[in-house]
């Protein structure tokens, strides 16, 4: 049976804990130019697309609905 030594364990301990020190400093300190970021995740012809599609429905249902003269809730 193999026994680590205590004191390789009290070294990685250290070590761990150095570098925790170390990292808790650099915390928020990231370069704005790290980030890159998309202009639309959704192209303009789509969304165009999408709201004609949404705009144009609701106007022919409440066409239909006022041609019919009822009112459904």
């Amino acid at each position: 049976v193999y026994v680590t030594p205590m004191s390789s364990r009290k070294g990685s301990a250290k070590q761990k804990s150095e570098r925790f020190d170390n990292n808790i400093s650099k915390r928020g300190a990231v370069p704005k130019g790290s980030k890159k970021e998309k202009p639309f995740s959704v192209g303009p012809v789509a969304l165009a697309i999408l709201i004609f599609l949404v705009v144009g429905s609701s106007l022919i249902q409440i066409i239909r609905q006022a041609q019919s003269g009822r009112i459904d809730g």
